[in-house]
């Protein structure tokens, strides 16, 4: 992706940033929503691990799912990067930095899904463990991958804020998007340092911390998908940064 290629078409690299987050969120909502809310009951590991082997495929899919999604991940920070560049290099590098950092947390994390299936398998050596110990076996390992989860969620949130700063000094992306990309960045700090103080303050923050985090993302997406960028106004950027 050449700097001569961007400077002839942002939108169109707008347009496909709007896309790669869209199948992040949905993707995003799909393995929360419709996967772990579904199979993982809370304090009971028997009922979890019998929900995870009635449904391996599903389980499977999800973490194939989240996989994509990083890969997806990685695309759209280096078509923000380039459309925000001009703005500030070292603000838009930074965030870069940080987004790798959480992206690496999450693509560790995620290997945790795939160890919560190893306890249920029909292994030879599993029969050495009681069915009480091997379902608690799969609950450890979910419970990690949580931890590890929101541990990610604490630089994506520096991301966002720093992210959400060069947005509003860009000018050609709305500023309300960047104040609340900023806003969307606190929230995932606020809850990431919660869940490793005070875990049962993280279990009452979250729902509250979940709505502004997502109104701020989905309006990125969407007005990178629909509207694009103001392309005369990144221009007179790019013209006084070179």
């Amino acid at each position: 992706m050449t700097d001569r290629t961007v400077e002839t078409s942002p939108q169109l690299y707008a347009r496909i940033g709007g896309a790669l987050y869209l199948i992040i969120i949905v993707i995003g909502l799909f393995g929360e929503a419709f996967v772990r809310d579904k199979l993982i009951v809370s304090g009971d590991a028997n009922a979890t691990a019998k929900n995870i082997m009635a449904s391996e495929s599903l389980w499977r899919l999800h973490i194939a799912a989240e996989l994509f999604l990083l890969i997806c991940a990685v695309a759209l920070l280096m078509i923000l990067f380039v459309l925000l560049r001009p703005v500030s290099r070292e603000l838009t590098l930074l965030a870069a930095f940080f987004n790798l950092v959480s992206i690496g947390l999450e693509a560790a994390t995620t290997m945790y899904l795939v160890v919560a299936l190893f306890p249920l398998g029909n292994a030879g050596y599993l029969k050495a463990f009681a069915p009480e110990q091997l379902y608690a076996m799969t609950s450890l390992s979910l419970k990690s991958h949580g931890y590890g989860f929101g541990v990610s969620l604490l630089f994506f949130g520096c991301f966002c804020v720093l992210i959400g700063r060069v947005i509003f000094k860009s000018g050609f992306l709305p500023r309300a998007i960047g104040v609340l990309m900023q806003v969307a960045g606190l929230c995932y700090l606020t809850d990431s340092f919660a869940l490793v103080l005070s875990p049962a303050l993280a279990n009452r923050l979250f729902p509250a911390i979940l709505l502004p985090a997502f109104v701020g993302e989905a309006s990125l997406c969407l007005w990178l998908l629909v509207k694009g960028v103001n392309v005369q106004r990144r221009k007179e950027h790019s013209s006084a940064s070179t």
